[in-house]
């Protein structure tokens, strides 16, 4: 099929060449224009504004927009929505936020596009596994985007989940309990290396990827990044969050589903962040005063 991939970051990027690999018509544009020359270098048809991109699209146009969620999806589609047609379908692949999809999907079908939102997730893996779509949107939309969602994704990895705002949803949820994933592997892995036995963890992430219950792909990862670094001395505990986790548990709120897992495991990565924690200098006060016990100082 014919498709636009808007934003040629690492996820963007890779999907171009993956949908090359089947043949797909695929136009490239990036805001600076180093990427679409890459892009170029794989088959795409490359594009350096906005409507030399929409002249190499035929009616009905696809363009799917990987650009970061927030302020530049809202200026991309202003800047699309003008000249596009009624018919064309606009794709946030994006890590929006499901509320903010809705209001644009809103917007968007007001003149006459179609839209879908969908989750993506693969991360840096996607070009050689393939990505999980998560799909929200109408069904003729989804039908007529289905080959390219088809060499995207792996077998049985992309569904049409609802209607628009779906897609985000479930991927708020999906990486909400990555979160937690992680978090729980982190803590685990931590006592096996404070405890009086000396761990190979490679070989432990190993042998629990071989028929155990908490075997996964996230695990297969830890195994290389313990091979690759076995005491993590190259790498600083500073963790991000993008901003899914942070919805996951806002709408744990709003709907008052408990969540104390994903939420504490965001918490521990606002924890990551600080070298000397305020608050736990105030616990080490509270324990001086009240039991007199021993505290470190700034110092030491």
């Amino acid at each position: 099929m014919e498709i636009a991939i808007l934003g040629l970051g690492r996820m963007g990027g890779n999907m171009v060449r993956r949908l090359r690999r089947d043949d797909h018509r695929v136009i490239a544009w990036n805001r600076s224009p180093e990427p679409v020359r890459e892009a170029e270098g794989h088959g795409a048809i490359g594009s350096y504004t906005l409507d030399e991109m929409l002249g190499h699209l035929s009616a009905p146009r696809v363009i799917w927009m990987m650009v970061p969620h927030g302020d530049p999806v809202d200026t991309m589609i202003g800047d699309l929505l003008p000249r596009l047609d009624s018919g064309d379908i606009l794709i946030d692949g994006g890590n929006s936020n499901w509320k903010k999809s809705v209001e644009r999907s809103e917007r968007v079908r007001a003149a006459g596009v179609n839209y879908l939102d969908i989750g993506v997730s693969g991360g840096i893996w996607g070009l050689e596994i393939g990505y999980c779509l998560m799909i929200g949107g109408d069904e003729p939309s989804f039908k007529h985007v289905e080959p390219a969602f088809q060499t995207l994704a792996p077998e049985n990895g992309y569904r049409l989940v609802g209607p628009n705002g779906a897609g985000h949803f479930a991927k708020m949820i999906h990486n909400g309990i990555e979160y937690g994933m992680m978090q729980a592997y982190a803590e685990g892995f931590e006592l096996m290396d404070a405890s009086p036995y000396d761990y190979d963890l490679h070989g432990i992430a190993d042998l629990w990827n071989s028929g155990s219950v908490v075997r996964s792909w996230l695990l297969e990862l830890a195994g290389r990044a313990f091979a690759e670094d076995p005491d993590m001395e190259a790498i600083r505990g500073y963790v991000e969050d993008s901003g899914e986790g942070r919805w996951t548990i806002e709408q744990s709120i709003d709907t008052a589903v408990p969540a104390p897992v994903l939420t504490l495991a965001l918490m521990m990565r606002f924890r990551s962040r600080q070298e000397d924690s305020y608050s736990a200098r105030v616990v080490a006060a509270l324990r001086k005063e009240f039991g007199g016990h021993a505290v470190k100082s700034s110092e030491d």
